[in-house]
Order: structure tokens, then sequence, then C-alpha cells
């Protein structure tokens, strides 16, 4: 990304700079995505729905918004063709949001047993698991592009 030092960018600009930059695209992917997760979440457990069910299921439909954004508005340029290529790239999405997951539930868990804030180790998990499954995912799930 080139920017023109004489030349000054608007709001409009900057943003439009910014989505042409893949780690800015995903950032918002993973921002829609978890919306889509907790809104869902928290839509579940006020009709009734047991926490530990409906958190699998928000989670579920997280990943799969994360595909769909991912796929087609983060890494288009290296998404698989149809087929088994393709069948094999959405099952290391899901592997590497299982990691994402494992990995959060490891953060929290430790630091519930040790007394941190939950909601502060949520924080740091949340963290810690979008650059494990951005390294993941540019790295292996969709290889090659930027």
């Amino acid at each position: 990304m080139e920017i023109n030092p004489s030349r000054r960018l608007g709001l409009s600009d900057l943003l439009q700079q910014m989505m042409r930059l893949r780690i800015a695209r995903y950032c918002g992917a993973s921002v829609v995505a978890l919306g889509a997760d907790m809104g869902s979440f928290l839509i579940l457990l006020q009709v009734g729905m047991v926490a530990t069910l409906a958190s699998a299921a928000s989670y579920s439909l997280g990943i799969l918004v994360h595909w769909l954004l991912s796929s087609r508005a983060v890494f288009h340029d290296t998404v698989a063709g149809d087929g088994l290529a393709r069948t094999r790239q959405k099952v290391l999405f899901v592997l590497s949001a299982l990691a994402g997951l494992a990995l959060t539930t490891l953060i929290v868990g430790v630091g519930d047993y040790t007394g941190v804030d939950p909601r502060l180790a949520k924080v740091l998990a949340v963290v810690a698991s979008f650059m494990l499954t951005w390294g993941l995912r540019s790295r292996i799930v969709f290889r090659g592009g930027e």
C-alpha cells in the first residue's frame, strides 16, 4: 500500500486503503462473526436454552459467518475451487476455529483457577485466539496471496 504524503486523506480514503489490507479485512470479519456468536448466544439464553448448548450453537454460527466472510472478502484470492480441495479448506478452517476455541477455553480456565477476573481472562483469550487463528488461516488454510 503506497500513500502519497503530499495528499491529505479523508476518513473515507483512509478506510478504503485500510480495507485493501488483508489483516484489516480479517479484523472486520472477526468482529462481525463475534457479533453473530454473542448475539445469538444471548438470544438463545433469553429463550431458555441451556448455556452450554447455546454457547456451542452460537459458536458454530460464528464459525459459519467467519467462513463466509473470510472466503469472500478476506482470502477471496486464495479460496480453493470446488471439490476435494474446497472441502479440505473448509475442514482446515473449522480445525483452526476449534484450535482458537481450545486456546480460549484454556486461558479462561487457567485464569479462573488462578483467581483472575474471568472478563479479563476472556479479553486476553480473544486476543490470543485471534492471533492464533489469523496465523493458521493466513499460512495454512488459505495459503498464498499477500
